[in-house]
């Protein structure tokens, strides 16, 4: 059994040359209850508005989902997943220098889905900027 510091230690290699590391997805922490990670903002995931790139957004918050959602897999069953449904309310933004933070939670763990909430804040403000809904469907063999 791995520890959740390892855990995220894992998560953080896996996904560091794949689309979130690109991103600048950082895990924080990684349990069954809660995943919590965040975004640097950088000059590259900046809109011609000035402001954050909504998809950084979208990225940050169902990487942190699917970091859960295996989580509450049975892997000796080979079990799997994939995203059937997200939506993203939009609250706010940040800005180039800013950090964004994301805490996903589950709302429901069951048998062939889970659904989860991600509430997303930009660390400077304090302000919520984002409020994530992801359903996964879990995949057998």
């Amino acid at each position: 059994m791995t520890t959740p510091d390892d855990r995220v230690a894992w998560l953080n290699e896996f996904f560091g040359p794949r689309a979130p590391g690109l991103l600048g997805v950082v895990f924080d922490t990684c349990t069954r209850d809660e995943v919590t990670g965040h975004i640097d903002v950088s000059g590259a995931l900046i809109a011609g508005t000035g402001f954050l790139f909504a998809p950084a957004i979208i990225g940050l918050a169902d990487t942190l989902v699917a970091a859960g959602t295996g989580e509450h897999l049975d892997h000796t069953a080979n079990e799997s997943f994939t995203t059937i449904e997200l939506k993203c309310n939009f609250l706010g933004s940040a800005r180039e220098g800013e950090r964004v933070v994301g805490r996903a939670g589950p709302a429901h763990i069951g048998r062939s889905t889970q659904v989860w909430d991600v509430v997303v804040t930009n660390e400077a403000t304090g302000r919520t900027i984002a409020l994530f809904r992801n359903t996964q469907m879990i995949l057998r063999p």
